[in-house]
């Protein structure tokens, strides 16, 4: 194995046999901080974002993370100071923005199910525009807003039917998913989000899935969505800003989604084509900027031979990578120390209590108990996923940058996820 097999990012090579995140040696890393341990690379996540920032160079545009897919205090810390919004779905996110350095200003707040104490927190915060995703929201959002003596800024999440060509579970535009209005009710939405007093539109979004890998899907979903802001201006309701989402994949397994660079490329030559290139852009990538930056490092604790299959069972679990068992994701897992010796053919496997707590099937590896793997692609949604299941402890997490390594995160204790909790 050499560099050219890991996936997705400069900042992760064997050297000397070694796997080294920019210029720190996993091995160390594991041995300082135990495992199992999330590390990631700043200039990883930085490089991932140069390529949006190439794009969108001499245009009016904002890019604001995604941070569903990490919302990690350490990682929104590094997207604030690289000048980048967020795009929340809750509360708590919020907080966690503010708790960082982000500026309330510079958020996106998206999702179906807001609260109205949601909705009341962001609107005394400042937020930059609500994502709205049904009729019902607009007029609670607008009672809501009234009652504070408050305008909402509002988009309206348009679902256009469009197939991003991924995973079921991570599609968000088709007309069977929960996401959005649809396509044909988008105009009738607008007209009634202009009549509530409470209520300032403000913009357009979309957002047909997440890990794309082709371009297609956007260029459809770009023509219907200015379909629709033609139809919308026509009917004398201005839109200061197109929000065109995130969703592009990451290279997990031989994946070769396009760069953000080339996607927009095609994208921003479609808008001039159609006489959108001034407009105000906004978009929300997650997975793009943060899942090639990450690593899970893991200890093998058994080898055990079956009839059937050979495990090698690890100290992450599918609490910690949830993902595989979700939906059947693809992480590479490779040592970190490589040796010259072939390997058996195992099931990669966890220790919690169900036969769903898989990391990786039919996995060549020469191991023994206690060397150390690293799960790969692990930097989105795998910590912001994570759970206390078996009570097992959330894993510590350290941000690599350079030559230095910056604990994030400390490992949770039993005692931490028992506080708050009584007995009779």
């Amino acid at each position: 194995m050499n560099a050219s097999d890991l996936p997705g990012t400069p900042f992760l090579a064997y050297r000397d046999r070694h796997l080294f995140i920019e210029q720190l040696r996993l091995q160390d890393l594991a041995v300082m901080h135990g495992t199992p341990l999330f590390v990631y690379s700043k200039a990883s996540m930085l490089h991932a974002l140069s390529a949006y920032q190439r794009a969108f160079a001499g245009r009016k545009a904002k890019v604001h993370y995604a941070m569903k897919a990490n919302s990690s205090l350490g990682v929104l810390q590094v997207f604030a100071r690289a000048g980048c919004g967020f795009d929340i779905v809750s509360a708590g996110e919020l907080a966690r923005v503010q708790a960082a350095g982000g500026k309330a200003a510079d958020v996106i707040f998206s999702g179906v199910g807001k609260t109205r104490e949601e909705m009341r927190l962001a609107l005394q915060a400042g937020i930059a525009c609500f994502n709205v995703e049904s009729e019902t929201e607009l007029d609670v959002l607008n009672a809501v807003a009234l009652s504070l003596g408050k305008t909402a800024p509002v988009s309206i999440r348009v679902n256009p039917n469009v197939d991003p060509k991924t995973h079921p579970y991570i599609s968000t535009g088709l007309k069977g998913n929960k996401f959005g209005i649809a396509h044909e009710r988008t105009l009738q939405a607008y007209k009634h989000a202009a009549s509530l007093p409470g209520l300032k539109v403000t913009g357009i979004d979309c957002h047909i899935g997440s890990q794309i890998t082709t371009t297609g899907p956007y260029l459809d979903a770009l023509d219907k969505v200015l379909d629709l802001v033609e139809q919308i201006e026509s009917a004398g309701i201005p839109l200061h800003h197109l929000d065109f989402g995130g969703g592009l994949g990451i290279n997990y397994n031989g994946d070769t989604p396009p760069t953000a660079d080339a996607l927009w490329a095609r994208l921003l030559a479609r808008l001039d084509e159609r006489g959108f290139g001034d407009r105000q852009l906004m978009i929300e990538p997650g997975r793009s900027l943060v899942g090639n930056a990450g690593v899970c490092l893991t200890e093998v604790q058994f080898l055990k031979p079956g009839e059937q299959k050979n495990f090698c069972i690890i100290d992450a679990a599918m609490n910690d990578l949830p993902r595989p068992a979700m939906y059947e994701a693809f992480h590479q897992i490779v040592p970190l120390t490589l040796t010259s010796e072939a390997g058996k053919v195992y099931d990669v496997v966890g220790p919690v209590c169900e036969s769903g707590d898989w990391i990786g099937r039919d996995r060549t590896l020469n191991v023994q108990s206690g060397d150390k793997l690293a799960v790969l692609s692990a930097g989105a949604y795998c910590m912001s996923m994570s759970s206390n299941y078996n009570t097992r402890g959330r894993a510590a997490e350290v941000l690599v940058d350079g030559d230095k390594a910056h604990l994030i995160r400390t490992r949770e204790t039993v005692s931490d996820q028992m506080r708050g909790e009584t007995v009779l």
